[in-house]
């Protein structure tokens, strides 16, 4: 039987340096308002381990470490004044933008971490388990139903307009063109595909760039500076 508290100190890491750069970062950042959210996902994941939720929990840890690794790779770049991969560089350079709505940082960084890292955190945790996407399919959709479960709450807590005004307000048509549930299944469809191309690393890693500037697009689009 898998012994749980062996399993999640890799969790209890990542939730720590969550919280470590929530205390380093101004309120109103931009990357600071997606580590919020990224947090409450994280500690939520962490609960549904420690309650033995996901069928398979060890694998559900390493997907969700290597997962947190891409977004904190991304961090440390920065910070060290490297390029960080293109789906994660709008956000960045427009965390300050005073026409950047708070929920617009949110959803570009979510975007960011569910168009492209997860495919390729799904891709780290197959080969350090050393199995094939189907048996982390579980822990996927887990994830996945978690992600969906706050995605409201956190649109109501980032906007919280009456309705009458949302129907007006372009910030509901630019959201509107985004879906979890695409990202979701985009991400599983492309980790699918880089481990299907794992001996091919010409066209793999031709795959993941493409995969990175397409999700970095998408981004920048969602960090349109709105009117007040």
């Amino acid at each position: 039987m898998v012994q749980l508290e062996h399993f999640a100190t890799p969790v209890d890491k990542v939730v720590s340096r969550l919280r470590t750069l929530n205390a380093t970062w101004p309120e109103r950042d931009g990357v600071a308002v997606f580590n919020r959210v990224y947090l409450t996902v994280t500690e939520e994941v962490d609960r549904h381990v420690d309650a033995g939720q996901f069928p398979d929990a060890q694998a559900a840890i390493t997907l969700a470490v290597r997962f947190a690794e891409r977004y904190l790779a991304a961090v440390e770049a920065v910070a060290e004044e490297r390029r960080p991969p293109a789906c994660w560089r709008p956000l960045f350079q427009f965390r300050r933008h005073p026409g950047v709505r708070p929920l617009q940082f949110a959803l570009a960084g979510i975007n960011a971490h569910i168009g492209h890292d997860l495919a390729l955190a799904v891709v780290d945790a197959c080969r350090t388990l050393d199995c094939e996407p189907v048996h982390l399919e579980n822990e996927f959709d887990h994830v996945g139903d978690i992600l969906s479960t706050l995605e409201e709450r956190i649109r109501e807590d980032l906007m919280p307009c009456p309705d009458v005004l949302q129907i007006a307000d372009p910030l509901t048509h630019l959201i509107g063109s985004w879906s979890l549930e695409q990202a979701r299944d985009g991400a599983w469809s492309a980790a699918r595909t880089l481990w299907a191309l794992r001996a091919l690393p010409d066209l793999a890693d031709e795959f993941a760039r493409r995969l990175d500037a397409a999700v970095g697009l998408a981004s920048r689009m969602l960090l349109t500076p709105l009117p007040d």
